[in-house]
């Protein structure tokens, strides 16, 4: 399997939140255990772009790094392999064929596909031009404006529940070994905590029970 982990914030520091500006995410290859890294700061369409794209790293074997810059197409060829196999599993081409609206204005084109799969619409333009419904003139200068507006656009903060953002943030399957570990007497409850990012035993313990582990 893969480890996931979805946080926000630098450790459980609360008043460090991580910047989308400098990173979405992050894949690191491992035979024995990949993880893969999503910067829970980015929008919900953001963060399963970058965790189908960091999932084709990990089926390249090869780690790698999910940055901010909206380019219409990557640099690298391996980047550029990772978006098309990202943009294939969220908006598979024949699907977006099939939804195309005939003399349907681009913007609610862009908003009605996004919104059914999923994805952000900077994603949907690239499936568009993919599927010959634009010319690359189209694509260059709508590109342009979408970034723009969604460079503007300001995302509501929101803690959610902290166990279930804790969860996220280590991972479930991580989080019930090292919390059934540190019961079983494996592990000191002092590595239990700083590893969970809980500060004392009435956190921890709510977290088991948030696990579903009997406590």
């Amino acid at each position: 399997g893969v480890l996931v982990m979805v946080s926000g914030i630098v450790g459980s520091n609360t008043h460090r939140p991580l910047d989308v500006s400098e990173f979405r995410g992050f894949a690191l290859a491992d035979d024995l255990a990949p993880l893969v890294f999503i910067n829970g700061k980015d929008s919900k369409a953001g963060q399963m772009f970058t965790l189908a794209h960091e999932l084709a790293h990990l089926w390249l074997g090869a780690s790698g790094v999910s940055n901010s810059e909206a380019r219409i197409v990557p640099d690298e060829k391996i980047e550029r392999w990772c978006n098309a196999v990202a943009a294939e599993l969220l908006a598979p081409l024949d699907a977006v064929r099939a939804d195309l609206v005939e003399g349907e204005p681009l913007p609610e084109t862009l908003q009605r596909l996004a919104r059914e799969f999923k994805v952000s619409t900077l994603v949907i333009l690239r499936r568009l031009f993919d599927a010959k419904w634009i010319d690359r003139e189209t694509l260059e200068e709508a590109w342009k404006e979408e970034v723009k507006r969604l460079q503007r656009l300001t995302r509501a903060a929101s803690g959610g529940d902290f166990y279930n953002t804790l969860s996220a943030h280590v991972g479930k399957r991580f989080a019930m070994a090292v919390t059934v570990s540190a019961l079983e007497g494996h592990t000191s409850f002092t590595e239990a905590f700083r590893l969970l990012g809980v500060r004392n035993s009435r956190s921890f313990y709510e977290e088991a029970r948030h696990l579903g582990i009997p406590v």
